[in-house]
């Protein structure tokens, strides 16, 4: 028997659920309410004062920390090569945002850390200099022990070059501090009617193919799973029968276990906007991968 998932959400997931944004508190009771033990946010968008919080806000996460008995999981932070408009970023300026960002990550108590680079094309293929920002930003890591982990996220599928990039970069260096992490949006196989608040037309789908869902086959997972440090467990739409419309988890659950993976699932609900819908759909997904765990577990996985 491989080891047990651990279960936690993005504070992303609830983004909008009462008709605006809802308080670091309320999102720590949510997450714990599921029986959750882990807690994802976005850095720039959650931490106030970003990227330096000041000592009340900082009193605040731990005291949350504690009540709620979460642990820190990972902290989304970007690179943002286009923050002056008439130029890219140098290689020294883009490792500083990064150092700034495993800095905050460090003080907060994470030890993922996922940096989304700007990229190049719509499959997501990344700026040239990416490779020179994680070199620059290994020692640190290290100091730190935070893994740097940029997501596989729709419409980049696994059998690709951006994944490929990540893997070589990672066997060049033999780090243990650059990893993958994996978005369960990449194994969506039927077409959203919904991406956040918005209704999906004909002219998106078009544009925006990847709404339609990109199909990975779950079992490519096994030849990555060595890599990948961690998994947002995209979603957007779980029935009141359990029945997810969107992400085969079966499949996906199976991948995964016979992989050995035992890291973090972690919650990440895009679907419908809608007062309280969030709050319901994670509990919703928690109670279904937990499910599917367990038969897994108990071998009666149909």
């Amino acid at each position: 028997m491989t080891g047990s998932f651990k279960y936690g959400v993005s504070t992303y997931s609830y983004v909008n659920d009462y008709g605006s944004i809802m308080t670091l508190e309320d999102a720590f009771d949510h997450i714990a309410d599921t029986g959750a033990t882990g807690i994802e946010i976005l850095g720039e968008g959650q931490v106030e004062g970003y990227p330096e919080p000041g000592k009340e806000w900082l009193d605040l996460w731990f005291a949350l920390l504690d009540r709620y008995q979460l642990e820190p999981t990972n902290m989304c932070s970007w690179v943002d090569m286009r923050i002056t408009l008439n130029r890219n970023l140098t290689v020294e300026e883009g490792a500083a945002e990064l150092a700034r960002d495993l800095h905050l990550a460090h003080r907060l108590g994470f030890k993922f850390l996922r940096p989304k680079f700007g990229v190049l094309s719509h499959d997501l293929i990344p700026e040239a200099n990416w490779e020179a920002y994680v070199e620059r930003n290994l020692d640190l890591a290290a100091k730190y022990d935070i893994v740097m982990c940029p997501e596989i996220h729709a419409p980049t599928p696994i059998k690709h070059q951006v994944v490929d990039g990540y893997i070589d970069f990672i066997e060049r260096t033999g780090t243990k501090h650059f990893g993958l992490m994996v978005d369960t949006g990449i194994f969506q196989n039927k077409p959203l009617t919904h991406w956040g608040s918005h209704q999906i037309n004909e002219e998106a789908r078009k544009h925006m193919e990847f709404l339609n869902g990109i199909a990975v086959n779950p079992e490519e997972f096994l030849d990555i799973a060595k890599y990948v440090v961690f998994i947002q467990a995209k979603f957007h739409d779980i029935d009141e029968n359990l029945e997810d419309l969107h992400i085969p988890w079966k499949p996906v659950i199976s991948a995964l276990k016979r992989a050995g993976y035992s890291g973090w699932l972690s919650s990440e609900y895009e679907g419908l906007r809608a007062p309280w819908r969030a709050i319901d759909q994670v509990r919703r997904q928690h109670v279904l991968l937990r499910k599917l765990e367990r038969e897994y577990d108990e071998g009666t996985f149909a």
